[in-house]
């Protein structure tokens, strides 16, 4: 049996197409009784309403923003930070009454044009995006605007809400440096594709392909530059993914060498805290992270305080309040350097 159309509905109530087409878009155009009478044939015809898809076209927008995740679905949902993170834009998204798509981006260059490609959306905000121009030039292929928290990765005419990553590494390292710590290692998630877990050859910072990572080994490099270690002394350790069990994984090797380092600085507090499990509590390792995620406290962990909700919130509001002034789309956020009991002097011993 054919579904009932919207043809049908106008024949049964004996009014035009455009009539109960406003009865479900424009119902202030129609009288009460009318738009009573046109949904109560509708429900007995099992006319579902005006086809959503078509309707957008029809108007121009979808009311939805898709957010682009260079990872699974499921990081959005387990992430400590990428969930504050989305608690922003979601705050964003409903003062707005519009909806979030998640598109998740995979390692197949075809697939990911097409996801972009296929999404419904008006917008796109993209977290944590890698060294994928591709997944950038696709958004605007589709004349759609977008927002990158990525730093580096913004166009002339994107926007972009974010951090200066490479200070905020070098203020923690500093610190760490600031002890005397002088044999350390480095760990981040990725930091080479395919890359296997524990220590890696990195011949420079540059040479990592994700904006984020790459820019938070250069903060680090630089302090540690500045008292004399330079990037050839630091071991570079490598995790598989950003959980405890990657970064423990990781770790590992470099704690039972024969010259371990006195201190291990993460790209994230999650691979941080890793380092910790790895570690035991009377190691003597001093060990840092980056974000502030909520179990950073109660882990006593140094670490560098980033806005989660505020970087967001905001990346969705510059999608759905674009400013007048390209100037004002570049909002570069605060950081602070949250000194725990997880960093010390370097052991006598």
């Amino acid at each position: 049996m054919a579904k009932p159309t919207l043809q049908d509905v106008a024949n049964a109530v004996g009014v035009s197409r455009s009539t109960v087409s406003n009865a479900y878009s424009r119902p202030d155009q129609l009288s009460a009784t009318l738009r009573a009478k046109i949904l109560d044939a509708a429900r007995r015809l099992g006319y579902p309403g005006p086809d959503p898809t078509a309707r957008s076209l029809r108007r121009g927008f979808v009311g939805a923003i898709g957010v682009l995740f260079t990872s699974d679905l499921s990081y959005a949902f387990t992430d400590p930070f990428a969930v504050r993170f989305l608690a922003g834009v979601g705050q964003a998204a409903e003062r707005h009454g519009t909806s979030l798509l998640l598109v998740p981006l995979s390692g197949d260059r075809d697939r990911t044009r097409a996801a972009v490609e296929n999404a419904a959306v008006d917008g796109f905000c993209v977290y944590c995006v890698g060294d994928e121009e591709h997944v950038l030039a696709a958004i605007r292929d589709r004349g759609l605007p977008l927002v990158t928290t990525a730093p580096g990765a913004a166009g002339p005419a994107d926007r972009f809400v974010g951090i200066d990553e490479r200070a905020a590494a070098r203020s923690v390292a500093a610190h760490v440096a600031g002890l005397g710590h002088r044999r350390v290692a480095l760990l981040g998630d990725t930091v080479l594709p395919d890359a296997p877990s524990g220590p890696l050859r990195l011949a420079d910072p540059r040479d990592a392909p994700r904006p984020t990572t790459r820019d938070r080994l250069a903060g680090f490099a630089d302090a540690f530059a500045a008292v004399g270690v330079p990037w050839p002394a630091i071991t570079v350790l490598n995790a598989t993914g950003n959980s405890r069990a990657a970064a423990a994984a990781a770790v590992a090797p470099a704690l039972a060498g024969d010259d371990p380092p006195t201190a291990v600085l993460a790209c994230s507090d999650v691979l941080a805290l890793g380092v910790l499990d790895a570690a035991g509590p009377d190691s003597g390792l001093s060990v840092t992270g980056f974000d502030d995620v909520a179990e950073a406290a109660a882990a006593g962990l140094t670490t560098v305080r980033q806005p989660a909700e505020d970087k967001g919130r905001l990346a969705a509001a510059l999608l759905l309040e674009p400013p007048a002034d390209p100037a004002d789309g570049q909002l570069l956020l605060p950081t602070e350097l949250v000194v725990r009991t997880s960093t010390g002097p370097v052991p006598r011993s």
